[in-house]
């Protein structure tokens, strides 16, 4: 059985790639940062999924003191090696938004704890997956990226650096890792409906980047289904980006409709 680990999955975006993997029969294990949103969300997939097999870790990703946690990963690794379970795909959804994130006023501990989380440890993890991966003949690295990455957003300093330097960690794994057969890709996504959606209508109602060329907003599916793709289908891509943003990147300013 095909085995994938999704980071941050117990909500939203990363609740979506779960249903994805699991609906084309992979062993899915999932991580979050609290052990109560993992058992729940651990519920929760088996009630739609009686079937298959899906396991939910406690990974959060830096310590106390703000370090990367790397013993923590290399711990979940170590469990599965123990289990006989290897991970042939890994998905990279978890993420520090970095929100409100105001120049001159936050600390500089608030700029490294998103860097630290949004690249420094999916390194951690990646280089932990691909040691696997190199002894089983290759595997499959999927970043959940940003269109921020190219496009940034007011007050998000830290995110939009990190979301820059994780595409630039994306390139370098999949030069060094092609000669493994392990492909390591990006999902681009841009503005996602989320739960932040129903906490805040009356912002999103009128925020500019909903305003896509297609008219609409990726929901956390439209994101699942370009994270499966490079998983089961891209078999000859690697170093790649695939945006989801209802065609956003590619306007100069959104066309907002004149009421």
């Amino acid at each position: 059985m095909k085995t994938v680990l999704i980071t941050g999955a117990c909500i939203n975006t990363g609740v979506a790639i779960v249903e994805k993997f699991a609906s084309e029969g992979y062993r899915v294990l999932f991580t979050g940062r609290s052990i109560e949103r993992v058992r729940a969300a651990e519920e929760a997939y088996r009630a739609i999924f009686p079937k298959a097999d899906i396991k939910g870790y406690r990974l959060d990703a830096l310590s106390e003191d703000g370090s990367v946690d790397e013993n923590a990963v290399k711990a979940l690794f170590c469990k599965l090696d123990g289990q006989n379970i290897f991970v042939e795909t890994l998905v990279l959804n978890a993420a520090d938004q970095g929100l409100g994130a105001k120049l001159f006023e936050n600390p500089l501990s608030d700029f490294t704890k998103v860097l630290n989380t949004n690249v420094v440890w999916n390194f951690v993890l990646s280089e932990q997956a691909a040691m696997r991966m190199r002894e089983r003949g290759g595997g499959s690295i999927i970043f959940v990226n940003s269109n921020t990455a190219y496009r940034a957003i007011p007050d998000r300093v830290a995110y939009v650096a990190s979301k820059g330097g994780q595409l630039g960690l994306m390139r370098a794994l999949s030069l060094d890792l092609g000669k493994y057969k392990i492909r390591v890709n990006a999902v681009l996504p841009g503005m996602i409906i989320t739960d932040r959606w129903e906490k805040n209508p009356e912002f999103y109602a009128n925020v500019p980047s909903r305003f896509t060329p297609l008219g609409e907003v990726a929901t956390g599916h439209d994101v699942a289904d370009a994270v499966y793709y490079f998983a089961a289908c891209a078999n000859n891509t690697t170093g790649a980006e695939l945006v989801v943003d209802g065609g956003n990147t590619i306007q100069l300013y959104p066309q907002i409709p004149q009421k």
